[in-house]
């Protein structure tokens, strides 16, 4: 039995226990020294605030809940490793969003750190030890709580919604379905009662979000899957077609063990080559991840797919190209 489990164990006997306990029978009980029942004495009390007293006439041990309600111990009580990991998932929350959360938290970490000091687990240093790397984060803005809000509260929201690639905003009344984290942003999956169908849309792309008095549809969990879970990226739609990329054997190395999309489906060819098979519907984002392999990747089908691929290609090619032949050559 360790320090931590001991502590839980005595906090049971206290509890259950109408007369003052003598130290012997929690030695007996907790399978330790005398020092030791000292020292998990002190951390419940001192470390966890339990009210624990001593009755010299009955020379015992007892809870002391004349000043205060029944105490219990903190809701959430696992062992190190468990800890260890739910500070993990706390410090990546506040990395991804800083400060959207912090106020809520706060109490939850500080209570955890208290539990890792009794086993002198070195909680605190988590935070330190843990590097969230961000890339092309947009923040999610003021709107987010009032936005997770009408998602658990299942009510519609008006929003000012603005559309970069029109450059202009719109009104809409929409039922939130569920928030999506992808890729470092914030998007909410919701039903647009302005188009009459299924969208996502960007947090920080919303101008003005205000709760409306109205409960939200509820669209069913199989319908919002095969509507944004189907298809390739965060662009939405009835998966129809498969992009099927080669990558060449230096790079097969690397992507065999990514994951694309839930359904794809991969294999190594002879010559050590990868070949990665994806089902998308919307190819904007889907052409973007290929791109940035550059000469790593073909691909091989479809063929509307391989030339908006080849014609981006060309394009970015003629840029540099313009480049070199502006640049007078070295004198010899």
């Amino acid at each position: 039995m360790d320090r931590f489990d001991r502590v839980f164990q005595l906090n049971n006997i206290l509890q259950a226990a109408r007369l003052p306990v003598t130290r012997r029978r929690l030695e007996q009980e907790l399978e330790c020294s005398r020092a030791t029942v000292k020292r998990i004495i002190e951390d419940l009390r001192d470390f966890l605030g339990a009210p624990i007293k001593y009755d010299r006439k009955r020379n015992g041990y007892y809870y002391d809940h004349s000043e205060q309600q029944l105490f219990e111990l903190p809701g959430l009580w696992f062992n190190a490793s468990e800890l260890y990991a739910l500070l993990s998932a706390q410090q990546l929350l506040a990395n991804t969003q800083p400060g959207l959360l912090d106020r809520h938290l706060q109490p939850l970490r500080k209570r955890i750190d208290e539990i890792l000091k009794i086993q002198h687990a070195g909680g605190s240093e988590v935070a330190r030890r843990i590097r969230i790397l961000q890339m092309a984060a947009r923040p999610a803005g003021e709107w987010f709580k009032t936005v997770a809000g009408a998602v658990s509260q299942r009510r519609c929201l008006m929003v000012d919604y603005y559309n970069r690639e029109q450059d202009r905003t719109t009104e809409r009344r929409i039922s939130p379905q569920r928030l999506v984290h992808y890729r470092d942003n914030w998007y909410l999956d919701a039903w647009c009662h302005l188009r009459k169908g299924l969208r996502t849309f960007a947090l920080d792309a919303i101008r003005h979000a205000h709760l409306l008095d109205q409960e939200a549809r509820d669209v069913p969990d199989d319908r919002l899957q095969a509507h944004f879970g189907s298809a390739y990226g965060i662009f939405a739609g009835q998966a129809d077609r498969t992009a099927v990329l080669r990558f060449n054997a230096r790079r097969a190395r690397w992507v065999a063990k990514e994951q694309w999309h839930s359904d794809q489906q991969g294999r190594f060819l002879e010559d050590g080559s990868y070949e990665l098979r994806v089902p998308y519907h919307d190819a904007r984002e889907l052409i973007m991840d290929i791109l940035k392999y550059g000469p790593d990747v073909e691909v091989i089908a479809p063929e509307a797919l391989r030339s908006e691929v080849h014609q981006l290609l060309q394009g970015a090619a003629a840029v540099y190209q313009q480049d070199a032949e502006g640049v007078e050559p070295n004198p010899a």
